[in-house]
């Protein structure tokens, strides 16, 4: 174990020389007495592993790559797609339709031939979550949904591993260390998830592309200090990053006695956590609620060419029906549907698109609730549209 790294569980006993390529590869990190030639052999006996290879993943394994950290695990089951590109700069436009894992590996060997990287081309579960987790020295969150949050923390305070934690949306982050001896977890800040549906995702709220760029490095930075035993890490304390404002602020935590991880430790092996998050409620809620009825695009553009009569709503915000939109569609922003119900004709044929058909799928169920008959669904909404019948309408 190494002495002076109090929040982080070692597997390295011994550490290891540095090459006389790696001294020079380093020198930067060498003349920092704070790093200093023990201090990047620690960085080469660490290892560390990153749960995500996209947008906050791609800094994150860049920088812990070219920092020097000997082995990277890398957690991700996901292929390259055109709209990663935007802010998951591990990635390129010759990797779009490959495996996340193998571009990213191909990406890291160049960055730093001397690391090894350990790629788990799996979704995280409660199956293998401790196995993986247990062979590395400190765990970088990198995920987008709550569940795997949750899982992410719970297998980390079992193990006894630090999460380093980072989230964003829109131009928002959060940073901060969890489940060290010392600090709180996850669940200290957020005993419970948000409702199905609540936080949109960043393919639906989107998100500036350079936001994770700035909260991934400082994960990055994060896991680096843990590894090397020096600074004040963000164990009890919330980074708030505002890049709309640039404003930084932290907030002070405490962990509760009452959380059931950390605190009671009622938490003993990992649970169902699409179970936890509601996941599986809110699907089941879909089988039991009423119907709703789904037109394909091609469907839609047969009615078109018929010249039938019906109503064409697109339910998605302003700033979205600039982008692309259908012709003759009129633009009622989910929020505001139910104040425009009375505007709309209970007897004529209604379709309704959004984005991919989620939230067209919740306007149809309103209009339902509202007395409405004949509504129909746009099938992957204005996406599915531009892929299966106008390609000059574009994506998002």
């Amino acid at each position: 174990m190494t002495e002076v790294r109090d929040n982080v569980k070692s597997h390295s006993y011994n550490l290891p020389d540095l090459g006389s390529s790696e001294i020079l590869r380093y020198s930067r990190h060498l003349i920092l007495p704070e790093v200093g030639l023990d201090g990047q052999k620690k960085l080469k006996a660490a290892r560390v592993l990153v749960v995500g290879a996209g947008g906050l993943g791609s800094p994150l394994a860049l920088y812990l790559a070219a920092a020097g950290v000997g082995t990277l695990g890398l957690v991700d089951f996901d292929v390259v797609d055109l709209t990663n590109l935007q802010r998951q700069v591990l990635h390129g436009t010759k990797d779009v339709g490959r495996s996340k894992l193998q571009s990213a590996i191909d990406r890291l060997r160049d960055v730093n031939p001397h690391v090894a990287v350990e790629p788990f081309e799996v979704r995280l579960t409660s199956d293998n979550a401790l196995e993986i987790v247990e062979a590395f020295d400190v765990v970088v969150d990198g995920t987008d949904n709550f569940a795997t949050r949750y899982l992410v923390n719970d297998a980390c305070v079992l193990t006894d591993r630090p999460n380093v934690y980072g989230s964003i949306f829109r131009f928002e982050g959060q940073a901060s260390v969890f489940a060290t001896p010392d600090g709180p977890c996850y669940r200290c800040l957020f005993r419970e998830p948000p409702p199905p549906g609540l936080v949109p995702s960043c393919a639906e709220g989107g998100v500036l592309g350079v936001l994770p760029g700035l909260i991934g490095t400082i994960q990055a930075t994060e896991a680096i200090k843990l590894v090397l035993g020096i600074g004040e890490p963000l164990i009890g304390r919330l980074l708030l990053v505002d890049a709309l404002r640039m404003q930084i602020r932290t907030v002070r935590l405490r962990r509760d006695p009452e959380c059931p991880a950390c605190g009671t430790r009622e938490i003993r092996a990992l649970i169902d956590y699409e179970e936890f998050c509601g996941l599986r409620r809110a699907a089941a809620d879909e089988l039991t609620a009423p119907v709703v009825r789904v037109i394909t695009p091609l469907e839609l553009a047969a009615k078109r060419a018929r010249g039938d009569d019906f109503d064409l709503i697109d339910v998605r915000e302003p700033h979205e029906y600039e982008i692309a939109r259908l012709e003759g569609a009129r633009l009622i922003p989910l929020a505001s549907l139910g104040a425009t119900v009375p505007t709309l004709n209970r007897d004529r044929e209604i379709i309704v698109h959004c984005k991919t058909g989620a939230r067209s799928a919740a306007a149809v169920r309103e209009l339902q609730a509202a007395g409405f008959r004949n509504v129909w669904n746009l099938a992957g909404g204005i996406a599915g549209w531009s892929e299966e019948v106008d390609p000059a309408v574009p994506r998002y």
